[in-house]
């Protein structure tokens, strides 16, 4: 089956900025995510091609070699396929002379006979503002696949014993065609470049030396981690064919929302509502800090609905760092409801009053008012 287009398996145009293609990702890796879909094959097959697609286009060289030769930038040999690290070596143009001039200047000896590494592994979980903050082990479930048992790895019923010349290739893992004035080389597809075919595939593998199987792992995230890190374990991916090196395990990060708490970089800002005498006289209050803890702090007299009041180092912890970020506290002056009889007649007390004081008890009401006075005069 052809791959879908990356774009169009995000939902976003080709000119969506990486804020957008975050953002679109991420509702995507919500919608298809495997905890939210219990055994559901299609919902993973689609989590797993929403992952490869945001892999490819958040980085902007991997992005610009899809946008130039699509699919064909990430296969083998493509000048997309080894990455494009620093420059264009090892995978970039190197290969793409190598192919197109493997003859005439004795290219392809990389490839011959070479092992083709065991698949990456993309999977998803999500982890609280909190154990985001402290940092937390945490167990993941995934499917792999792991050396085949019953014919250790080797794809064979008659164990290493088995394998025969590729016939296609003739054991060299590649062939070669002629594309205009070019010649071009490609790992062999009846072999997949190994160089060699299995006589009696393994009934229970079916040939490939490699099965299912569902694993554990327990990880370290650290503290201070942010909401869409990919964090990278060698080694953890799937088993590689022939004795071939294992790929990797790429874990995304995803922090939940908190009720309490927004987090920005390493500062953290918290909405407290204030009564509207507390704002008024002034008053002495406890506010949550997101590591567990509290703190009290002063609300001045006069203190208006919006104000921001900056606790230093009370933040979120610094990435591989002993330091923290500040937090916001805003105040949010509340207008108390469902008066009782006496609090009214004080209220209706205090405005008769403030009637007499505007200047100085509400100067910027007086002030806005004085101005949409000028304005119907004609003044403004």
């Amino acid at each position: 089956m052809a791959k879908r287009d990356f774009y169009e398996v995000l939902g976003v145009s080709r000119t969506v900025t990486s804020v957008e293609l975050k953002k679109a990702y991420r509702k995507k890796a919500m919608e298809f995510h495997p905890d939210r879909n219990p055994g559901n094959a299609e919902a993973e097959a689609h989590f797993k091609e929403v992952n490869e697609a945001y892999d490819i286009l958040k980085d902007e060289q991997k992005r610009a070699a899809y946008d130039r030769f699509g699919h064909d930038a990430f296969q083998n040999g493509g000048p997309g396929a080894g990455g494009f690290g620093g420059g264009f070596g090892g995978g970039g143009l190197g290969d793409i002379f190598e192919q197109m001039f493997g003859d005439m200047m004795g290219g392809g000896r990389r490839n011959g006979g070479r092992k083709a590494s065991g698949a990456d592994i993309q999977i998803q979980t999500e982890v609280s503002l909190t154990e985001a903050f402290s940092g937390i082990k945490k167990k993941v479930h995934f499917q792999t696949k792991v050396s085949c048992k019953s014919c250790n790895g080797s794809g064979s019923e008659d164990k290493n014993e088995g394998k025969q010349t590729c016939p296609t290739c003739h054991g060299t893992g590649k062939i070669r065609a002629q594309q205009g004035f070019f010649l071009v080389e490609r790992p062999c597809h009846n072999c997949h470049g190994t160089g060699h075919t299995i006589r009696n595939p393994c009934k229970k593998c079916h040939g490939t030396g490699l099965e299912n199987q569902e694993r554990e792992l327990e990880i370290m995230i650290p503290a201070g981690i942010d909401d869409g890190t990919r964090i990278r374990l060698a080694g953890e991916g799937e088993a590689g064919s022939n004795g071939s090196a294992p790929g990797d395990l790429y874990v995304h990060i995803m922090v939940t929302p908190h009720p309490i708490f927004q987090r920005d970089g390493a500062n953290i800002f918290c909405r407290v509502p204030v009564r509207m005498t507390q704002a008024a006289l002034g008053a002495e209050i406890e506010v949550p800090i997101v590591d567990g803890s509290k703190t009290k702090m002063k609300i001045p007299n006069g203190t208006q609905s919006g104000k921001q009041f900056r606790l230093r180092s009370k933040g979120f912890s610094v990435l591989r760092s002993s330091a923290r970020g500040d937090m916001y506290i805003e105040v949010s002056v509340e207008t108390p409801q469902n008066l009782s009889k006496r609090q009214k007649e004080l209220l209706e007390e205090f405005e008769a009053e403030e009637q007499n004081n505007q200047d100085k008890g509400s100067p910027e009401t007086t002030g806005f008012f004085a101005k949409v006075k000028d304005f119907f005069e004609g003044k403004s």
